[in-house]
């Protein structure tokens, strides 16, 4: 069980590497007046993406190896609560997905100051997830 466990927080850790990187991506995608330095933030943004996909499936994968294999935290609220959560954050991944689309279209209506703060949704995730494993409050 634990070689699954440090595969689990291996991929997850790595997945959450590239949510707080991308939408830094789409910040400076916001702000560029150079279609040169649109495009080249453009193929990092995509690039990113497609590595930090399988990431997040991994990372889910062994998560729910350790729930439904070993039972880890089964009929605990505290885990009912995280794997909302991490619903919660695969949603957030899926919407960076449309985001990225957007920016391909040349299409985005948001400024740069919008995803500051969308950059921080995934902080809150995992200060809330972190806090629920760890804590086990209920």
């Amino acid at each position: 069980m634990l070689w699954v466990k440090a595969f689990h927080l291996l991929f997850i850790i790595s997945w959450f590497a590239g949510l707080f990187y991308l939408p830094r991506i789409y910040v400076n995608l916001a702000q560029a007046d150079n279609d040169q330095v649109y495009a080249s933030l453009l193929g990092m943004a995509e690039r990113l993406f497609r590595f930090m996909t399988p990431l997040a499936v991994l990372g889910i994968v062994f998560g729910l190896w350790l729930y439904l294999g070993y039972g880890l935290g089964r009929a605990q609220g505290w885990m009912h609560a995280k794997l909302a959560l991490v619903l919660g954050l695969a949603g957030y991944h899926l919407h960076c997905k449309r985001v990225l689309d957007r920016c391909r279209q040349r299409s985005n209506q948001r400024s740069h100051t919008y995803y500051r703060w969308y950059n921080e949704l995934p902080v809150v995730l995992l200060l809330l997830i972190l806090s629920l494993v760890v804590v086990r409050p209920f």
